[in-house]
């Protein structure tokens, strides 16, 4: 088996796990009596930070999430995502905050990885909010 062969095999093991932890993220977010609108954005935005982003280059399960958000929410998002705006990473910080508040409670990951995410969002909102001014004022025309 080649190395992508083998990293093709991970990542679809973690995208089945990651199947049973948005299920229950689902029925999570329904006990809590949130909308369907707003169980539908929370799962968008979660999706998309662990199937997109955590599977795209060393297929991390979500145990590791909680470590990358930096490098998602101040750059990633930003560069890749084309809807992303402040208002965007202040909602999928919002949804992946919540995520893992229930990852937390379903013992898959640890009150210390809790507490770090929590804490680097926190930290780093600031800085990501002002990358995303910046991306949006570069001068596109040099482009062109």
């Amino acid at each position: 088996m080649s190395d992508y062969e083998a990293y093709e095999k991970a990542v679809e093991e973690i995208r089945r796990k990651n199947e049973a932890h948005l299920m229950g993220f689902e029925a999570w977010l329904t006990n809590k009596g949130l909308s369907r609108k707003t169980i539908h954005n929370h799962l968008s935005n979660v999706e998309f930070y662990i199937n997109s982003y955590l599977c795209r280059y060393d297929a991390l399960d979500v145990t590791h999430g909680c470590r990358s958000i930096g490098g998602f929410l101040g750059d990633w998002f930003i560069r890749k995502a084309l809807w992303s705006s402040r208002a965007t990473i202040k909602s999928t910080a919002a949804s992946i905050k919540k995520f893992y508040a229930y990852l937390l409670e379903e013992g898959v990951v640890t009150q210390e990885d809790y507490n770090d995410l929590i804490e680097t969002i926190k930290d780093e909102m600031p800085d990501w909010l002002e990358e995303m001014d910046q991306n949006d004022s570069m001068d596109l025309s040099a482009f062109l």
